[in-house]
């Protein structure tokens, strides 16, 4: 096939996406009402308690962190959830497209969605609680959003294959699975406040590196090392994994009929 024909193929699913958010005013919610409570009422709180700078870029860097992370996977997660909700999702499959064209394309619009949520965000912290997210400089900000873009990828990649394999009761995923980060990520605390074995299970997922990564330029100092290389190499080995899981499950779910029983 062409290089034409699959980029309209991965164009047509950034349509998709955008027809969803403009028909459906409450999706709107979640791209800029909640983030933007989110981090009001977080920045708020952190002035009340008289945070010092430092403090208040340690809390500020995890609650944009997760708007941005939680916007994008949600793009990639409504692609099949929105099928299963209007019991269409065999014609997804039916379509001559795969799951590069399907993922992609939703992935792009949810970039596109988070980045714009980012700018918002940076800028409402700038005015109202003095926060300047352009400190590290352009390059280590582009490093750290591309680590935040792949970990939604992760995360959205990882709903899908759970939509397909349990259906309607896989829709909790799409966002228990952030809040779940939150909690071990260290979001708003270091990792090394938590028990030995979830700590463990921290430095196992890469959102936790980037975090670090970009704290450090705001003068706080982690015992990890090698944010990036270690970011990174977790997102690129978790991605190829969820990748291989995302074929087999579309596979199995033509074979025993599982699509068809959604879109019943």
């Amino acid at each position: 096939m062409s290089l034409r024909s699959e980029w309209t193929k991965i164009l047509a699913f950034v349509f998709k996406n955008v027809i969803i958010t403009r028909s459906n005013v409450f999706s709107l919610f979640e791209i800029l009402f909640w983030p933007t409570i989110g981090l009001l009422s977080v920045g708020l709180l952190a002035k009340y308690l008289q945070l010092g700078p430092d403090m208040m870029a340690f809390i500020l860097i995890g609650v944009i962190s997760m708007s941005v992370v939680h916007v994008c996977q949600i793009d990639i997660a409504y692609v099949l959830l929105y099928d299963v909700w209007g019991k269409c999702i065999k014609h997804e499959f039916i379509a001559p497209v795969s799951s590069v064209h399907l993922i992609l394309g939703s992935w792009l619009i949810g970039i596109f969605r988070s980045s714009l949520i980012f700018i918002l965000l940076a800028l409402f912290s700038t005015h109202a609680f003095h926060f300047d997210f352009l400190k590290p400089g352009i390059g280590a900000l582009g490093l750290f959003l591309l680590g935040l873009f792949l970990t939604a990828a992760l995360v959205g990649i990882t709903v899908c294959i759970l939509v397909l394999v349990f259906g309607h009761k896989a829709e909790v995923a799409a966002w228990s699975l952030v809040s779940l980060m939150l909690l071990i990520c260290g979001i708003y605390y270091p990792i090394s406040m938590l028990p030995a074995p979830i700590m463990g299970v921290a430095k196992l997922i890469p959102l936790t590196y980037f975090l670090e990564y970009f704290r450090s330029f705001y003068g706080f100092h982690s015992n990890l090392s090698g944010f990036l290389a270690k970011g990174y190499g977790y997102s690129l080995f978790y991605l190829g994994l969820a990748w291989i899981g995302l074929g087999l499950v579309i596979r199995n779910a033509r074979r025993t009929g599982i699509l068809i029983k959604l879109s019943e």
